[in-house]
């Protein structure tokens, strides 16, 4: 995967970690994957990539997750009303990054850990070279994680029906998303349930 090196736009990464793991049963960003957790391998990729900031955003046993990573506590938004949906957790973190000088937002889910910084930077050149509002990659014609939403969109996240989420803009803009093919089937990959995990960790020597 060949990335330009050019002058890319600025974007923040905002990784959503706020859920109550219902399904899982225990906290997701704690799940542990290669020696690590879900949250630190994704936050790791972020570091390594051009991504100029990063935010995350804890709600259900936030002290729970800070606890185990103190090093994260300066970049962490607790959501208070994360029990709202994952749009509370958007609009809570936009109202952080939108006094940065940024031109867009990167959004992780913290139950889609197999990022990897080639691919962020992939969706930044992308984001970068076009005039597309929404970035979102493929793999044989398959949409997955994570998409960008540029700056021009906020204002439609923050006003967005919260039983939709930002699914409702994405569907108000469909004419107008640039797609991303990539050889990466992982990014389509939802670790929410202890079958998906024995199934995508376990079972192939992750843990």
């Amino acid at each position: 995967m060949k990335i330009d090196r050019g002058s890319p736009k600025k974007v923040a990464g905002l990784i959503l970690a706020a859920g109550k793991s219902e399904r899982m049963g225990s906290p997701k960003p704690l799940l542990s994957i290669n020696g690590t957790s879900f949250l630190a391998h994704i936050v790791t990729a972020v570091r390594k990539s051009k991504l100029i900031q990063l935010r995350i955003v804890l709600g259900h046993e936030a002290e729970k997750v800070l606890k185990n990573m103190l090093d994260l506590a300066a970049e962490v938004i607790v959501n208070p009303d994360y029990e709202q949906g994952q749009l509370s957790s958007i609009i809570r973190a936009i109202q952080v990054l939108e006094a940065s000088a940024i031109d867009g937002v990167m959004l992780f889910l913290v139950d889609h850990p197999f990022v990897n910084p080639q691919l962020i930077d992939l969706l930044i050149q992308e984001f970068s070279r076009q005039q597309f509002p929404i970035v979102i990659p493929t793999f044989r014609g398959r949409r997955g994680h994570p998409l960008i939403f540029g700056r021009q969109l906020f204002p439609e996240l923050v006003s967005a029906p919260c039983d939709q989420g930002a699914v409702a803009v994405v569907r108000s803009h469909r004419q107008e998303i640039l797609h991303v093919s990539v050889q990466d089937k992982s990014i389509l990959i939802d670790i929410d349930t202890p079958e998906a995990y024995r199934q995508y960790v376990l079972a192939r020597g992750m843990a």
